[in-house]
């Protein structure tokens, strides 16, 4: 005898389940692929189409739009592209939303600027990551490398008169933007959106008097951002006059003579590499310094705190979270299992992490930030703020051109450059008076709050795009 009909215990049963009736008609419309799958027809995505009027598709508001497929392409490392006069490449890692960082772009050969003409970066385009995580915008700025291939992880767009450019970046970047960029994809190992699908991503349609309050917004927003840059250079110019390197240039010269008890017996290295001039050089400029000068393991301690894994997971970080532009860091959450063997160390506010992997990128940063389950990768040196030597002026100095190129003194690879903690440790550094301390780091304090503004205004543009969309005008 079967079991009467109970509504109450099938109504729990679907609690929190999503259902979406389509007819067939609908199914087919906006489904070139014709996909069934019922992440296609979320709730969110239906109802938009239905209740924001005057859509189209972004293709509509597109000019120009490619991304190049490259073939046998090999990115070359900065410190070669740099001497042989290389084209720059852009790669999604370069983008910053809706910033480009040009500090460490690599290059590639002559042949593939010529090869590749599509692929050259034009002023104003939107660069999209269509390839990867599908999350990077950004807008190519006037005063950009004009010689500079773009990736083919990136799509590059230019809009036409029907839609304003700094609009358009916040719509993607918004939660109907993201939304739509998710829906299209394609689930593949590593996710992609096709041009096709791209050109799918339904646009709302603004006001003109929005579309300006918008522009303004920007304009703020990159105001701000040069400012801050402005000020970290400044910053960087005062340590390095202070040193009298303001204007030094490494010697290239590939002939170094050396007595056998000042070299292997003293280093235990006999490869050319580490004896280049530049590196006496630097160190003669350093410990000649007219206050004197210390070791870094003198100066700041080092954060030996081990986590005990008591949390099912962590926020992490990792060499690709530190902006090797402006010397930030960001965090991903992880659980403990997807944790990597190395990610030992616990990370406290004002600890500053040194790469120890290709150190001459110069990613270095201060943590700013206080998360009780913050653990870093093992491939940082971790160092702990000290009240005589201000965390700031530590960290201009080790993304200084000059102790990037110093570090890779004690590299032990080729490839994939390596240096270790005792290597940081007992690298030498000069006694910058306090008075000129507190100089340098107010700088950097402030060019600091200039970005965080920056990031404040561009999300305060993309909830006005989200808020006039969520309530259109009547």
């Amino acid at each position: 005898m079967s079991s009467p009909f109970n509504e109450e215990k099938y109504k729990r049963l679907l609690e929190g389940l999503e259902i979406s009736e389509v007819l067939l008609s609908e199914v087919l419309k906006d489904n070139e692929t014709k996909r069934i799958d019922s992440e296609y027809f979320k709730k969110e995505y239906l109802n938009f189409f239905k209740n924001i009027p005057n859509i189209e598709p972004l293709g509509n508001f597109v000019e120009d739009g490619y991304r190049v497929v490259y073939e046998n392409t090999e990115i070359v490392e900065s410190t070669i592209g740099k001497d042989m006069g290389f084209p720059y490449f852009l790669q999604a890692t370069d983008l910053e939303t809706p910033f480009i960082k040009t500090d460490n772009l690599f290059y590639v050969a002559e042949e593939d600027w010529k090869r590749y003409p599509k692929g050259r970066i034009k002023k104003g385009e939107i660069l999209i990551e269509v390839k990867g995580k599908l999350e990077k915008v950004s807008i190519v700025p006037d005063d950009f490398p004009e010689k500079t291939l773009v990736s083919g992880s990136l799509f590059k767009m230019t809009v036409n008169n029907r839609i304003n450019k700094h609009v358009l970046l916040c719509y993607l970047i918004s939660k109907y933007g993201v939304a739509f960029k998710d829906r299209y994809k394609t689930n593949l190992l590593i996710s992609y959106i096709s041009k096709p699908d791209l050109y799918r991503i339904p646009v709302p349609k603004f006001s003109i008097q929005f579309q300006k309050e918008i522009d303004e917004h920007f304009q703020s927003i990159f105001k701000n951002q040069e400012l801050s840059k402005s000020l970290y250079s400044e910053a960087e110019d005062i340590l390095l006059s202070e040193l009298g390197l303001k204007d030094w240039q490494p010697n290239n010269n590939p002939v170094n003579i050396k007595q056998l008890k000042e070299s292997f017996l003293a280093s235990g290295r006999l490869d050319a590499e580490y004896y280049q001039p530049k590196y006496d050089e630097i160190e003669t400029a350093v410990t000649k310094y007219k206050h004197g000068y210390d070791i870094i393991g003198n100066l700041f301690a080092q954060n030996t705190d081990v986590c005990d894994y008591q949390e099912d997971a962590y926020n992490y970080i990792e060499i690709g979270d530190i902006n090797i532009s402006d010397g930030t860091a960001s965090f991903n959450l992880v659980s403990k299992e997807e944790l990597p063997d190395n990610a030992k160390r616990v990370l406290h506010t004002n600890d500053l992490l040194i790469s120890k992997v290709r150190p001459y990128r110069g990613a270095v940063a201060i943590i700013d930030f206080d998360d009780e389950r913050l653990i870093g990768s093992g491939a940082f040196t971790v160092l702990r703020e000290n009240s005589t030597y201000k965390k700031e002026v530590l960290q201009i100095l080790l993304r200084t051109q000059i102790y990037k190129d110093w570090l890779l003194k004690w590299n032990v690879g080729s490839s994939y450059p390596v240096i270790k903690d005792e290597d940081i440790l007992n690298l030498p550094i000069p006694k910058i008076p306090n008075q000129v301390q507190t100089e340098i780091a107010t700088y950097v304090q402030k060019s600091i709050s200039l970005r965080n503004e920056a990031k404040q205004l561009l999300e305060s543009a993309k909830l006005k795009v989200e808020d006039t969309i969520s309530t259109p005008p009547i």
